[in-house]
């Protein structure tokens, strides 16, 4: 059972489809076919925002039914997350409570190969790729489609999905996918077009395709291909706000209009896409609704469903005060990871200890720190690893974080440190690196000239130990001194252990952005 939704809420979201002017009545031959689609991308395995957006699709249920409205709910991919087949679990029962429909095979579906099989029957959606070639002993055989045919109050939606043509570059166990094919970007088009041929001989004329592809290879589909009507988007977390020609409304090979959406990362965020077809399924009128989690209360009823199975959380520690949450995660310097870095190198006792920003997914809030929150910011449960590093290896590492700065979707995001001082300026480049030994004591590297001979005991994850992200000055993980089972949940916790004072978060300036 679902609690009632917030009534302000319910106004909200009505509101937003009235606006729009979808209309009571029954679709007629001839006449246009409104359409409003609720879609998500990248969560990442944030339960708790998926527990407010759960609350968000009942508001969305609830609008008056009209048959002259038809409503999809669609997924973009990287709902799950990591290796916890608890957490994963958790994911998959939200997009069953939610009711969507289909979803694209994003690179963190891929997370948990040892396990998948036990998700698969629970997922009462479809899972999408017509890029990528599985073969029959793989347990995504039978459960990857290609495409299919979305049937609403009488109106047929060709449904197409896609997953990452850089697969393998993002997975922690690459190898152990390595008998699936994934087509390259431009096969990808081809691998698009033909579905949609298939759709339209089938005459489907309303064809959405579900991306995880990134924003910029999207634009790139929307020009290059004829028939696509909407590309729901995922991967590069771009926040795209409204419609804005050349931006996310573009012309297909034959000038019909094509619309482009994304809803950034972590599930801050979800959309509401209100669309018109002319008669020959050709858009007519498009209104793209981005809107806020943060907006809507936590579902008690799925949080209870979930602690079900998380298990229930407990408080670790206290946090007596916070910096509110960054505008940009990926290249702002960050009191939060400084925190999470120093309780790193403290449980590691290393001289220093590494943190990228891409794993970083949340923020401590004043009060009570608790099991489920404290997982919330950091869900991928990378393991602990040390290994040693040389000062090369490190300036290395610090010049690929500074070109975060000015790369596409500033990839791969600013590593994070403790027992180092960083200076990078906002053209991407190194200006200065110090090492903090434990007593404080900081000493200048030569970023210049840095030392081959000289060498650091670093703790990292296992992922950038592996040399992902394009950090391949990191790739290690084959001589590491040690390797834990634990993430970096586990030494915050045991962090709180050894000093149950509260703590205050703040950024120290160790890592500086310069003009």
């Amino acid at each position: 059972m679902i609690m009632p939704i917030n009534a302000s809420q319910t106004n909200f979201l009505n509101a937003t489809v009235q606006k729009y002017g979808l209309a009571e009545g029954k679709t007629e031959p001839n006449k246009p076919v409104r359409t409003s689609i609720f879609y998500i991308n990248d969560f990442h395995g944030k339960s708790i925002n998926i527990e407010r957006t759960i609350t968000a699709s009942r508001a969305f249920d609830s609008f008056t039914k009209s048959e002259n409205t038809d409503k999809l709910k669609l997924s973009s991919g990287d709902i799950q997350l990591g290796e916890p087949l608890e957490a994963n679990k958790v994911m998959v029962e939200a997009q069953n409570i939610m009711g969507i429909m289909a979803s694209a095979m994003g690179n963190h579906e891929y997370d948990m190969p040892k396990h998948i099989s036990e998700l698969i029957p629970h997922m009462g959606y479809k899972m999408l790729a017509c890029n990528i070639n599985i073969q029959p002993d793989n347990p995504l055989y039978d459960k990857v489609e290609k495409s299919y045919v979305q049937e609403v109050n009488g109106n047929k939606y060709g449904i197409i999905g896609i997953t990452p043509v850089d697969l393998f570059s993002r997975l922690k166990y690459g190898k152990l996918f390595e008998e699936l094919k994934i087509d390259g970007i431009d096969s990808t088009i081809k691998d698009v077009q033909t579905e949609v041929d298939k759709l339209k001989q089938q005459g489907v004329n309303k064809i959405i395709l579900l991306s995880h592809v990134g924003f910029g290879y999207d634009q790139k589909i929307a020009r290059e291909t004829d028939g696509i009507d909407i590309i729901l988007g995922g991967h590069s977390h771009n926040l795209v706000m409204d419609v804005k020609p050349g931006v996310n409304l573009f012309n297909s090979k034959s000038g019909e209009p094509v619309v482009i959406t994304q809803a950034g990362r972590d599930g801050r965020f979800f959309g509401i896409l209100n669309v018109e077809f002319d008669p020959k399924g050709v858009l007519t009128k498009v209104q793209n609704n981005v809107t806020s989690t943060r907006g809507f209360k936590r579902n008690a009823p799925a949080r209870h469903v979930f602690e079900q199975i998380l298990g229930k959380p407990k408080v670790v520690g206290q946090i007596k005060s916070a910096p509110p949450p960054l505008t940009n995660d990926s290249i702002e310097p960050s009191g939060h990871a400084n925190f999470m870095c120093d309780c790193m190198k403290e449980e590691l006792g290393t001289d220093i200890a590494l943190f990228g920003s891409a794993t970083i997914r949340g923020y401590f809030e004043p009060g009570n720190l608790d099991t489920r929150w404290l997982e919330d910011i950091s869900p991928f449960k990378n393991k602990m690893v040390i290994a040693s590093y040389t000062e090369k290896d490190i300036v290395d590492m610090l010049r690929v974080s500074a070109k975060s700065l000015v790369n596409t979707n500033n990839k791969p995001g600013i590593v994070h440190v403790s027992g180092l001082k960083y200076t990078i300026s906002k053209d991407g480049n190194l200006r200065s690196a110090s090492f903090i030994d434990k007593n404080g004591t900081e000493t200048p590297i030569n970023i210049d000239n840095p030392r081959a001979d000289k060498t650091y005991r670093v703790g990292l994850t296992d992922y950038y130990s592996q040399g992902h992200d394009g950090f391949t000055m990191l790739k290690k993980y084959d001589q590491a001194e040690k390797i834990y089972n634990f993430d970096i949940s586990k030494c915050i916790e045991n962090h709180f252990e050894r000093h149950p004072e509260p703590v205050e978060i703040k950024d120290d300036g160790r890592i500086k952005i310069v003009d």
